[in-house]
């Protein structure tokens, strides 16, 4: 009762006038910084932070809050209309939404990836609201080994039960394992696979440089030749008929929204890892439980559903660690931390007993940030299918230019454009090639996740990897991977003693 009667102590603090204001403001701010290609949550809360001394406090983290929501709903929006993921987080949306669009049904994508938003978001708040601190320990428990051990299920997920090519696949993975090393090594400090000597490879393959080149670029490219300019997707347009179609889609996709949320909220609560991983996993957890995983990268809803349930629970999830033990779960997070510290605030076990107005004021305003978010996005996507009608020989002059500025930003240097151009062209003859292109996305986002949590570990257990199956956490994590790995040897076993019936 007492955390019913504190929430709606919340649920007052974030309906005052002001604070109203403020969500609203920041949700549709964060939805255009959100679609728009290398801006993203990050850079949105940073850019806005000084602005937040004008305000208390309260109001200060409420409108922060409510700008990283809008952040994670926008993000969607470009990942869609043009096959430029807007961040890091929307990534794994392109993979369905953008055949989707393309197929003339952009609007039941952007439709069902607003409602699974605000569904993933809920459920975590939900969680949030109940279990703060026994959750905010479970993250604690996880170390090195844990982490490794649910990088190498994400991986396998992509992997066991795949319906592409499997040797393809590990081609892809190794391909993004590789980009993902290039740069300083983590433990000694000294350049590796520094191609040719180029400084501009000492930084390391920023993420969304890949990713825009590969759905950027690569899909620009694809999209020219396969139709012609003549694209399909000016046919999507918004009626109540096809809001309650997509909303019917939802209820036939409950497992991947649900799994998706509380995938995507667990691994948010982990330290350092976010919703980039987040919404990747619940993608492949939802491809490999689906009875049509066969049609997933060729806009399956599902494959929409789930990674933006994923990505709005790890932004919730992202928020328990830096308020309950002061450890950021993201990098959003870690500047909410920062603006935390000056606004006089210290994070910790402590803050839900000496800050009680702050701390439930906040959490009353994701309730309301999360409803606003879905009805602005909801108001807006008219305007989203209007854009969706330009001609393409004018959408990818457009494509291009968003691509480069997006390619850009992250390091304002050029020679990640010219990194990003190769990687569209790399992407354009891969695809033509029938080498799928998510496995190398997934690898390049968790291999520098997974790969200190390796060597930190062995440099733990002295070189024994046992150490992964022997820990209570890891070892049932790591068996369920090998498991998932070994699957595709089975394959023909299946086949030749369980075969299909045919008719």
């Amino acid at each position: 009762m007492d955390i019913i009667a504190l929430l709606l102590e919340g649920f007052a603090i974030a309906f005052q006038p002001i604070n109203l204001v403020v969500v609203v403001i920041g949700v549709i701010v964060g939805l255009f910084i959100g679609a728009m290609p290398g801006l993203g949550s990050v850079n949105g809360v940073a850019i806005l932070l000084p602005m937040t001394f004008l305000v208390p406090p309260t109001s200060a983290i409420i409108f922060l809050a409510a700008l990283y929501y809008g952040a994670m709903y926008g993000g969607a929006i470009s990942s869609i209309m043009l096959g430029i993921p807007g961040a890091s987080t929307a990534v794994a949306t392109t993979f369905d939404g953008r055949p989707l669009a393309l197929k003339g049904q952009a609007d039941k994508a952007l439709i069902t990836a607003a409602m699974a938003s605000f569904i993933g978001g809920t459920i975590s708040v939900l969680l949030f609201t109940g279990f703060a601190p026994p959750l905010a320990q479970i993250a604690l428990d996880f170390g090195d080994h844990e982490i490794f051990a649910l990088m190498l299920l994400a991986f396998a997920t992509f992997v066991g039960l795949s319906g592409d090519d499997i040797p393809k696949t590990i081609f892809s993975i190794c391909i993004g394992l590789v980009f993902s090393a290039v740069g300083l090594d983590i433990m000694s400090g000294e350049p590796r696979l520094v191609f040719f000597d180029i400084i501009g490879f000492m930084h390391g393959i920023n993420f969304l440089v890949l990713a825009i080149g590969i759905y950027g670029i690569g899909e620009m490219m694809w999209t020219i030749e396969s139709n012609r300019g003549d694209s399909t997707m000016s046919k999507a347009v918004l009626s109540i008929n096809g809001v309650l179609d997509s909303l019917r889609e939802m209820g036939r996709t409950w497992f991947s929204w649900t799994t998706g949320s509380l995938l995507g909220f667990f691994v948010g609560i982990l330290p350092a890892a976010g919703a980039t991983p987040g919404s990747l996993m619940a993608y492949g957890v939802a491809k490999m439980t689906s009875k049509e995983s066969d049609n997933f990268g060729k806009g399956e809803i599902a494959g929409v559903v789930a990674p933006e349930s994923a990505n709005n629970a790890a932004s919730t999830g992202a928020l328990l660690p830096m308020l309950t033990l002061g450890i950021p779960g993201s990098p959003t997070t870690a500047i909410l931390l920062g603006g935390m510290v000056i606004w006089g605030l210290v994070p910790g076990p402590l803050l839900f007993v000496e800050e009680k107005e702050f701390v439930w004021g906040l959490i009353g305003s994701l309730y309301v940030a999360n409803l606003f978010a879905l009805l602005i996005n909801v108001a807006f996507i008219p305007i989203f299918l209007w854009v969706l009608k330009m001609p393409f020989t004018i959408l990818a002059p457009i494509i291009f230019v968003l691509s480069l500025v997006g390619g850009y930003s992250p390091t304002q240097d050029m020679h990640d454009v010219w990194l990003m151009l190769i990687f569209g062209v790399g992407a354009y003859l891969l695809r033509k090639l029938d080498y799928p292109l998510a496995p190398a996305v997934l690898a390049i986002v968790l291999g520098p996740i997974a790969e200190p949590a390796l060597r930190q570990s062995l440099l733990i257990s002295n070189g024994d990897f046992t150490v992964f199956f022997t820990r209570p956490i890891a070892g049932p994590i790591t068996i369920i991977a090998i498991i998932l790995l070994l699957l595709p040897a089975f394959k023909p076993l299946k086949n030749r003693f369980f075969p299909k019936n045919n008719r």
